[in-house]
């Protein structure tokens, strides 16, 4: 085993609370919501009209969900009305969460004035959002980009009050690559649960409420509730798999459903912060595992689920919670002292199973997706608890775990753009 010197424990620490943050909704639509908060506090008053350019990807993660608070809404302009009517940018990812039903009406007063122009924006980046403000002859713009609240830049009257420096991506240090699985797998068995604990008590406390939520309201079309309905009568078995499967895509349920309730999103994404830490919660919890135990395996989920998602990107045409499910794969042998060979086998064998699943946006189907990633983690820490792994060569296996990683990233860069493209393009056909 490695030893850690203090200062990559504390960017291991730093990298996690950056990376595992609270959001009320679907990150995309509160991207939206947040960027229009700010802008209007920069305004000083409340638009009359507003101009929303968005990259592919941020289009198709808001068309279909319901953002949060609205009454049942869905689309970029209700998430952008929220934000400037109702929201509140000191709060970030969580901006809307203190809506009331005044500022509701305001909301709906503007949408009914079709005063929102909405445009696909011809970047580069994965995530790109820029909202404009106008307000007689005053306006307002903020830009985020390449993640959900980081800005960009700020425009009053079209000059420029803020600009992040120009750096070229490839100089720029991520703090995500000095990860690997070994060093994971090393750190996970002897951080000081003392610097993790507060972080993963918040994981476990609200991820396993919207995942009760999930199970007990009618949300979207009822994953979770399938599944579990399916344990009550006899079609599914009454076991950790299941109900781990259950719990995971009811908390996404609730999530895509337009739930208030909060979530501790990984890697940018509440559905990938629901599947790194429901499976892990539910088996630790039915196999009477330790605190420490739990701690320490959602230490190694979150940061081997961050590990993949850093590789992929932000936002791509890859089902994010795959990566999660890699990486459950890998917590749960870890959980059970599986040695190392064993556990980078559970997350070659997900990885192998599930490295065709494409993102067609937030919506009702990925909870669904959620509950696949989740069977497949079970199926590739059992395979290799019995001594089985996918051939090396087999498909986009590598000669190791961190290759295979490398060559679902390659896929995702390299072989899905036009992929994304054409998902966007059967996503709105008829309208943005």
């Amino acid at each position: 085993m490695q030893k850690f010197t203090p200062e990559l424990i504390n960017k291991i620490i730093t990298l996690l609370n950056t990376e595992i943050i609270p959001a009320e909704g679907c990150t995309e639509p509160i991207a939206i919501a947040y960027a229009a908060a700010k802008a209007t506090q920069i305004l000083g008053k409340k638009p009359e009209r507003m101009h929303i350019s968005c990259s592919g990807n941020i289009i198709k993660n808001v068309k279909s969900v319901i953002v949060p608070n609205s009454g049942g809404l869905i689309g970029i302009g209700v998430s952008a009305a929220m934000g400037a009517f109702a929201g509140n940018p000191d709060k970030e990812l969580m901006v809307i969460s203190n809506t009331t039903p005044e500022q509701l009406i305001e909301v709906r007063a503007f949408l009914d004035k079709k005063s929102i122009h909405i445009q696909h924006a011809n970047v580069s980046d994965k995530l790109y959002i820029k909202v404009k403000l106008f307000a007689g002859n005053e306006s307002a713009s903020v830009e985020l980009k390449q993640r959900h609240t980081n800005i960009t830049e700020i425009m009053k009257n079209d000059q420029i009050i803020f600009q992040a420096p120009h750096e070229e991506k490839n100089t720029q240090e991520d703090p995500a690559s000095i990860l690997t699985i070994q060093l994971i797998y090393d750190l996970a068995k002897c951080i000081d649960i003392a610097l993790i604990k507060n972080l993963f008590d918040k994981v476990i406390l609200l991820n396993s409420a919207i995942a009760t939520e999930g199970l007990a309201h009618d949300y979207g079309v009822n994953i979770g509730r399938n599944i579990q309905k399916s344990i009550e009568n006899g079609f599914y078995g009454n076991d950790t798999r299941n109900h781990s499967a259950s719990l995971a895509s009811a908390g996404s349920d609730a999530r895509m459903g337009g739930s208030a309730m909060p979530v501790m999103t990984t890697a940018g994404s509440g559905n990938i912060g629901l599947t790194a830490s429901l499976p892990v919660i539910t088996f630790c919890r039915e196999r009477n595992k330790s605190d420490e135990q739990l701690y320490r395996a959602l230490f190694f989920s979150h940061l081997t689920t961050i590990h993949v998602k850093a590789k992929i990107g932000r936002l791509s045409a890859y089902c994010g919670p795959m990566c999660a499910a890699a990486a459950v794969a890998g917590a749960i042998g870890f959980v059970n002292d599986f040695d190392f060979q064993t556990i980078s086998n559970a997350i070659i064998n997900t990885l192998g199973g599930v490295s065709g699943i494409v993102c067609d946006g937030a919506n009702s189907s990925c909870p669904i997706k959620i509950a696949n990633g989740t069977y497949a983690a079970y199926d590739g820490i059992a395979m290799a608890a019995n001594g089985n792994v996918i051939t090396v060569g087999d498909g986009i296996v590598g000669q190791d775990v961190e290759q295979t990683i490398n060559n679902i990233a390659e896929i995702t860069q390299k072989g899905m753009d036009v992929t994304d493209k054409v998902i966007l393009d059967i996503m709105t056909r008829d309208d943005i």
